[in-house]
């Protein structure tokens, strides 16, 4: 089994800046691909980043980019969700997901269907 830990979130006003934490810990696998999602009251859980474990390839939503960046730390089993420029629609329960059928992180990632493991979450709450 797969444990995911998240970790980062609070509340912020809007234009300020949050990182989030996924740590994993339990079983391993050779190649894999982690995912940000989220999850606002009333809406359907929506992708928001992911990476590959070698950090090579990474994918965001048109309404993240260049505002959030992704990154890993293979020596902490962590990965990072940099969050500038908050807006209050950014405003969820954060989520991080682990697909161990992926080496690269592409078009594809974006379905949460494809992750296997999830993490509890945090709140990020971004006032106006």
């Amino acid at each position: 089994q797969v444990q995911l830990v998240e970790s980062g979130g609070g509340l912020v006003q809007a234009g300020g800046s949050l990182r989030l934490s996924c740590v994993a810990s339990g079983r391993t696998f050779g190649s894999y691909v982690m995912g940000w999602f989220r999850q606002a009251p009333g809406k359907e859980r929506e992708f928001v980043a992911a990476i590959s474990w070698s950090g090579r390839s990474t994918y965001y939503a048109d309404s993240v980019k260049g505002r959030f960046t992704i990154s890993p730390d293979n020596a902490k089993n962590t990965v990072y969700l940099q969050m500038n420029s908050l807006k209050p629609e950014d405003t969820a329960v954060y989520y991080c997901g682990l697909d161990p059928r992926k080496s690269y992180a592409g078009s594809y990632s974006d379905g949460r269907d494809n992750y296997d493991y999830w993490g509890q979450g945090t709140q990020v709450t971004v006032s106006s």
